[in-house]
């Protein structure tokens, strides 16, 4: 097979009498002369790249590029492909078109695409001409069509007030509560020409399995296409190698696929990060034409016709949904292991997705890894990522939970839509069986909990809404394709029951969804619930101060206020600055200094999930997972990211990371009394013995024990706290300290409003070291979540710890990366230098 890719020689054109009359006649009217464009790209790229819009990120741009997603456009380039020869087929391949567009060769129409999610594929034999040719992509606005899909099917309720559930594009592309509405179009996955003969492997689907006996077998799967020309009927040979092991099957005259079987004597197991290795294997395809005349073999083979490479890793997978006396469990079981699940939802990247690199999603990546994740949920309102993607997961062991693209909304079922649903889960459960790493298929997001109870039903006035999406459609497209792999029908959703009998958000069947807190509710509301599985819960924080300061600015250049329309139009969430408010009042109070209050909402985010996660994990096996929304932003905003929209960590990073670690400590309830919690999520057993001090604010020791203790491997401990150490003399002067060799848990009997905290509590000195300062600093008296916003001083500055907490006479050293030369007054003092201490006195006493 050759391949011609098609990535120069494109122009980009707007559709004129689609362009709004206010646009500036200078714009105008070189979007009608149009723009050197690149493919793989989007109209938004493209129009960047020639400087004739603002960046949408920035400021209030994402208003002044609202004309854009009701514009018509046009993509277009030479093609000079000679015709085929005898036997020979010519394909044009599109592997994402964004979103509703007539591909013309010339002016013969080659296909409509109205689907970004899916490949396209159009035999150019009748169509190629000698001599040059244009190759126009003609791009309808996909809210156009979306509008009128809505009105003609009548229209079905959401989550928001675009119709993104008529039209197969990234429904986040319409606006989200964390993300920008841009609406891009354009070319956005690679578009090239394919010559080839007789037949191409069409599909590849290796499914993996390992027996009782370690005995490693991947049956894999051909489809081919044959191309429908004079030889494409032959008898074919496909051959299969990994791991050394090789086999081969035929392929008669006429038929389209065949398995091939492959077994690999004591395989090495693939595992999820901190459960043991990650080996992948090679696996080699080939696909020839049969040579029934060559002396070797009883068939032999003609040339290659075409070939195929994946790794691949041995590894079971499995999801306990089984009744029980709480309700019925959801637990993953990775080679035959219960996994607790420590993770996070992924979105996009970059909203402008063409800017996401292989790079790029290393780096975030490594990001989860640092914050001891070991599964990234792929949420349903965005894309089926790219190779890149689960590749990089595969080397790291992070597992993937991967959606069906459906999310909050409810979704026709007639056509065209259906088939297009259909289209794209098979392509993409196809193309996905080779990673090890994705665990489980998940058939949307919130469609079943909606239906339940945002009132949709009445709406619908019977209309279909997507129910046999996720109960029908889904689970037959994986049990044929992926058989391997579980399936679930929604997040939330309470598996094996209907709907109208158990609701979907039953926290004490399958996976929950818990929104009350950040909605409704304190986040010390988590602990009013033990769910089987936390698959949603988060709290938003704002961005890091550097990512502002580029982004979110005043008029003047400065970093707007909260109130500011431009900070406004970054904060996404309905209320958002309210809920923010009204969730770290009872904690931390609520400044009114600008500044302070940025400090306070980050801290207030990072102590709401760390909360939870910690409450989540002390019930293991009850709760068998936690995933909090979310890791990463796609654009500069307020959100509940722990990794912002400039790739920077913000504090709930570094509690995602003190809260997943393999061991935790924690004082949870049991009983209406403090208990010491364990958690040991390690193969070895912890054998320590732990030291529980009350003390004072300033240090004294109140009361003592010692307790040696034993937890299992992947096992929760939980021992009562002795009753001299349960109840203080003084609430607003107390805490408990419990410490078990490196592991430690702080305890106050009051929340830090009500604690007698010293506003500036730390002694610092600073000291340059040879790639950047050591901070170092001590505590004359309790100081809470100690922590270096160094950005503030260098945008590209990084510490290698945050949210510290220094009991009386305590020091710790934070590290600091530069390569700027900064102020060491800078670096030991407010807004660099901070911690709930220097925020809740303010709050609460200024």
């Amino acid at each position: 097979m050759n391949q011609d890719l098609l990535d120069g020689g494109w122009t980009l054109t707007a559709v004129a009498d689609t362009l709004p009359p206010h646009l500036p006649a200078e714009l105008a009217d070189r979007l009608r002369t149009g723009v050197r464009a690149r493919v793989p790209g989007t109209t938004h790229t493209d129009l960047l790249t020639a400087g004739l819009v603002p960046d949408p990120y920035l400021d209030r741009n994402e208003e002044e590029l609202a004309w854009m997603k009701h514009v018509d456009w046009v993509y277009e380039r030479p093609l000079s492909t000679p015709p085929p020869t005898v036997g020979e087929r010519v394909d044009l391949v599109l592997e994402g078109v964004d979103t509703v567009a007539t591909v013309r060769l010339d002016d013969d129409v080659l296909a409509r695409t109205a689907n970004m999610h899916r490949t396209y594929r159009v035999d150019l034999r009748d169509h190629l001409r000698p001599g040059g040719q244009t190759l126009r992509v003609e791009l309808a606005s996909a809210l156009s069509y979306a509008q009128a899909e809505a009105a003609r099917l009548g229209p079905r309720p959401m989550a928001y007030h675009q119709p993104f559930n008529m039209v197969r594009k990234m429904a986040c592309s319409f606006g989200w509560d964390w993300g920008p509405d841009l609406q891009t179009a354009g070319l956005w996955r690679p578009v090239r020409v394919e010559r080839w003969r007789v037949a191409r492997l069409a599909s590849v689907r290796p499914l993996v399995a390992v027996e009782p006996d370690g005995t490693g077998v991947v049956q894999v799967v051909v489809d081919v296409e044959r191309s429908g020309l004079d030889g494409g009927q032959a008898p074919l040979v496909v051959t299969a190698r990994v791991a050394g092991a090789e086999a081969v099957a035929e392929i008669d005259a006429g038929r389209s696929g065949a398995t091939v079987r492959l077994e690999v004597p004591h395989a090495p197991l693939w595992w999820p990060v901190g459960h043991g290795a990650q080996p992948l294997h090679e696996l080699q395809v080939e696909l020839r034409a049969a040579d029934r005349d060559a002396p070797a073999g009883p068939r032999g083979t003609g040339p290659v016709l075409g070939t195929w490479s994946r790794r691949i890793g041995f590894r079971t997978v499995e999801l306990d949904t089984a009744p029980d006396e709480q309700g019925a469990a959801f637990t993953l079981r990775v080679n035959g292991r219960s996994v607790f699940v420590r993770g996070a939802n992924w979105i996009p990247d970059d909203h402008l997705l063409t800017r996401i690199t292989r790079g790029r999603l290393a780096r975030r990546l490594d990001q989860a890894l640092g914050a001891h994740l070991n599964l990234l949920r792929v949420w349903g309102g965005g894309i089926y990522e790219s190779e890149d993607f689960y590749e990089l997961c595969d080397e790291r062991g992070l597992l993937v939970w991967q959606d069906f693209l459906l999310a909050c909304a409810a979704y026709p079922q007639e056509q065209p839509l259906r088939d297009e649903i259909e289209a794209e889960a098979r392509e993409h459960v196809a193309r996905l069986t080779p990673h090890p790493s994705l665990v489980l298929w998940n058939g949307g997001n919130e469609n079943l909990w909606g239906f339940r109870d945002w009132g949709w039903q009445a709406r619908l006035e019977g209309r279909t809404w997507g129910e046999a999406y996720a109960t029908e459609l889904f689970p037959a497209v994986v049990a044929e394709l992926d058989p391997t792999r579980p399936y679930v029908p929604n997040s939330p959703s309470s598996p094996g029951y209907d709907i109208r009998d158990v609701h979907p958000n039953d926290p004490d069947h399958g996976s929950h969804h818990q929104w009350e807190v950040w909605n409704r509710v304190d986040y010390t509301v988590y602990r009013d619930e033990v769910p089987r599985f936390c698959s949603e819960f988060g709290f938003q924080g704002p961005p890091t101060w550097a990512t502002l300061e580029r982004a979110v600015r005043a008029e003047d250049g400065s970093v707007a206020g909260k109130e500011h329309p431009t900070f406004l139009l970054h904060q996404k969430a309905e209320d958002g600055n309210g809920k923010l408010d009204r969730g770290m009042a009872p904690h931390l109070g609520v400044p009114d200094d600008f500044v302070d209050w940025l400090w306070a909402g980050q801290l207030n985010q990072a102590r709401a999930v760390r909360y939870a996660i910690e409450h989540y994990r002390s019930w293991w096996p009850t709760t068998a997972g936690a995933i909090v929304w979310q890791l990463n932003d796609c654009w500069p905003v307020t959100s509940w990211a722990a990794v912002d929209g400039d790739g920077r960590l913000k504090p709930v990073w570094w509690a995602l990371r003190s809260a997943f670690a393999e061991r935790l400590v924690t004082v949870q309830p049991r009983d209406g009394r403090e208990a010491l919690v364990l958690v040991n999520d390690t193969p070895v057993l912890w054998k320590s013995t732990a030291v529980l001090e009350r003390r004072s604010l300033a240090g004294r020791v109140l009361a003592h024990a010692e307790l040696p203790l034993t937890v299992g491997a992947w096992s929760v401990g939980t021992f009562p706290v002795p009753p001299v150490l349960r109840t203080p003399d003084d609430p607003a002067d107390e805490v408990l300290v419990v410490t078990l060799g490196r592991q430690r848990a702080v305890h106050t009997w009051v929340e830090d409003v009500d604690l007698a905290l010293d506003p500036a509590p730390l002694d610092v000195r600073v000291h340059p070291v040879q790639d950047g300062y050591e901070v170092e600093v001590t505590a004359r008296s309790l100081a809470r979540d100690v922590t270096l916003l160094v950005d503030r001083l260098d945008p590209d500055a990084t510490v290698d710890e945050a949210l510290v907490t220094l009991t009386a006479g305590e020091t710790t050293a934070f590290r600091v990366r530069t390569s700027v030369v900064l102020d060491p007054a800078a670096l030991a003092s407010a807004p660099v230098l901070r911690s709930a201490n220097d925020v809740v006195v303010r709050a609460a006493h200024g």
